[in-house]
């Protein structure tokens, strides 16, 4: 072959190898494969508890609706049981000479006008009046309360429409994450299983000592963390709360159960129970929150030195694992004290 010929074709794929991307020559090495799953492995479980905390919300509408609903049947049979009276004193008013005014404005379509013009009835006696005053006021009543079931049924609707959102999100990134594992070829796979494993197994052997270490203190946060401790080993899962799988609030949640506090099976609600305690003042016992975008999206209970117990993640299992203003890609948002 020409000489020349071959350097130019060796200039030649020089050039080309510069203008490829890196990837069409080196593929990702396991570590970062396994770097991008636990990545999104870690929004997958925020998609989660988002999703957790749009289920809460739906389920107390529900209960509210439901509340709102009765009370509109009750007030509706009220008022059906008036206007059965208002007919007998209307056949008497046709009798004895036809409607007055003020019972066609009490037949009209607003009981206000009825209202201002109830002293004028003269053929009527105390006691029929009082019926027609409660009749009116029951009218109002009724579709006040059936404005609030409206707005009650629209609202359930929007947080549905949130669960459903979120659950699609953390299953998209989960679906995500395994595309990325696929990519890898059957031995890596199982390198990387393995090396998953090795670390999970380290984590919980030193979660364990970690725990048998710790002054646990008193009260229903001891309880709540006595708990937590163990159920050290066991997986996360999305939206489990025992006993074999776990997330991060269905742990907390059983958690202080066990000590008599009924918490919802979501991390930002729980935010909203106990008392508000400083970074500097954390102890045993107090439940700690992160999240990321204004919006909490982890919990775990503190252990004390800086470190928590907690379900993770998926592909995780419930471990001790240290924090300080941030974990992981999240950020420490409190603490409560139940």
């Amino acid at each position: 072959m020409n000489l020349g010929r071959v350097l130019r074709s060796i200039a030649a794929l020089a050039l080309l190898a510069t203008l490829l991307p890196n990837s069409a020559y080196a593929a990702p090495s396991i570590q970062d494969v396994q770097a991008k799953v636990r990545a999104l492995q870690e929004d997958a479980a925020a998609a989660g508890e988002a999703a957790q905390h749009a289920q809460v919300q739906l389920n107390n509408l529900n209960r509210t609706l439901t509340s709102v609903q009765k009370q509109a049947d009750a007030e509706a049979k009220t008022v059906s049981q008036f206007q059965k009276t208002l007919g007998a004193i209307a056949r008497e008013q046709y009798k004895s000479g036809g409607l007055s005014q003020s019972m066609q404005l009490l037949f009209s379509s607003d009981p206000k006008l009825f209202l201002n013009a109830a002293g004028s009835l003269q053929s009527v006696t105390k006691h029929q009046s009082e019926q027609l005053r409660q009749y009116s006021v029951a009218k109002q009543r009724l579709t006040a309360t059936s404005l609030t079931v409206t707005d009650q049924v629209t609202l359930a609707k929007a947080a549905q429409a949130r669960y459903v959102a979120q659950e699609k999100a953390a299953n998209d990134k989960l679906a995500e994450a395994q595309k990325l594992l696929d990519s890898l070829s059957k031995a890596e796979r199982a390198r990387l299983a393995a090396l998953v494993d090795s670390q999970e197994n380290a984590d919980q052997a030193a979660s364990i000592a970690e725990a048998a270490k710790a002054n646990l203190g008193s009260g229903r946060g001891a309880i709540a963390l006595r708990f937590a401790i163990s159920q050290i080993g066991k997986r996360y899962s999305f939206g489990a709360a025992g006993m074999t799988y776990w997330d991060c609030s269905g742990l907390t949640m059983v958690g202080f159960g066990r000590a008599g506090v009924s918490l919802p099976h979501s991390a930002a609600a729980q935010a909203g129970f106990g008392k508000s305690v400083p970074f500097n003042k954390l102890q045993p016992g107090d439940l700690v929150f992160f999240g990321r975008h204004h919006y909490i999206s982890h919990v775990g209970i503190y252990l004390g030195d800086g470190r928590m117990v907690n379900a993770p993640h998926p592909g995780a299992r419930v471990k001790v694992e240290s924090f300080g203003q941030t974990f992981g890609s999240e950020i420490f948002y409190g603490a409560k004290r139940i």
